[in-house]
């Protein structure tokens, strides 16, 4: 058993939940957040715990968007049946969400020993932190924003799945690279955002569910506690990005990263932490 109280599970979800959806990569904030507590970071049952805890961001994404997410799912399983259906927006909406999320399942699959393994080093958090933040600073700068949600395409969505792969490197940030293809596809900020939410509900809950095997070794009740703290704190950062990203650019997240990435990149280099 891996020794995680409940103070720390609180703290774990806390980070979660603040910084799932935001682009600052929820996976490198806790797995810094546990180097700090004390936790081996490189231990299956912390990776999966990461994983696990993810859920109850996803929770509070089904409970924020369950009117949206209601009418895509009618209207995606009334189109299986009812040819009316087809040219609908939402029955549309629905086959870009299983679409976009096919080539994160694939990848995340065939990778899974490497994403819990070697990618968990901290040289690797610092190194993407600062590598994607000049991914989302150009996607920012060619940025057009001429389309709205309506005009989505497969096109779109299979780009921003496809880009979502590269978020399974820690540092990265899953919505930093779904909102960075949005916006390189020529879509408006907040429709990136919202699709990068949609996006977000297979593949975190699909990599919950298969880390749940291993987060035995933490405990049931101090991955409840987090996976609770997480859906809380998950609820409003979501309310308050879509009204952030309405009117600023992703790059304000931008000068945050560059200095964590270095801070990190900086405590390797002089030996005062250990990588995992």
């Amino acid at each position: 058993m891996t020794d995680l109280n409940y103070l720390e599970a609180v703290v774990l979800g806390v980070v979660e939940g603040l910084t799932e959806f935001l682009p600052v990569s929820s996976t490198a904030h806790l797995t810094i957040t546990e180097k700090i507590l004390g936790q081996p970071i490189d231990d299956p049952a912390v990776t999966a715990y990461t994983a696990v805890i993810q859920m109850g961001a996803i929770a509070a994404v089904l409970v924020y968007f369950f009117a949206d997410i209601r009418k895509i799912a009618v209207a995606w399983f009334k189109g299986l049946v009812k040819p009316e259906y087809r040219g609908s927006f939402d029955h549309r909406m629905g086959w870009f969400v299983i679409a976009g999320s096919i080539p994160i399942g694939i990848v995340g699959f065939l990778a899974k020993d490497v994403i819990s393994g070697p990618l968990r080093s901290l040289w690797w958090v610092g190194g993407a932190l600062i590598g994607w933040s000049a991914v989302m600073w150009f996607a920012e700068s060619r940025a057009t924003q001429e389309r709205s949600e309506k005009q989505l395409t497969m096109k779109d969505a299979l780009f921003m799945g496809a880009l979502q792969c590269v978020a399974l490197v820690p540092g990265v940030s899953r919505s930093g690279a779904t909102i960075s293809a949005g916006l390189l596809r020529g879509l408006d900020r907040v429709t990136s955002t919202r699709l990068s939410f949609f996006l977000s509900i297979p593949a975190l809950t699909a990599a919950g569910l298969y880390e749940l095997k291993d987060v035995q070794g933490i405990g049931v009740g101090p991955t409840v506690v987090g996976t609770a703290v997480s859906f809380v704190v998950a609820y409003a950062a979501i309310a308050w990005l879509l009204r952030f990203v309405a009117g600023h650019s992703i790059t304000w997240f931008v000068p945050y990263r560059l200095v964590l990435g270095v801070v990190i990149i900086g405590l390797l280099a002089t030996g005062t932490i250990n990588a995992t």
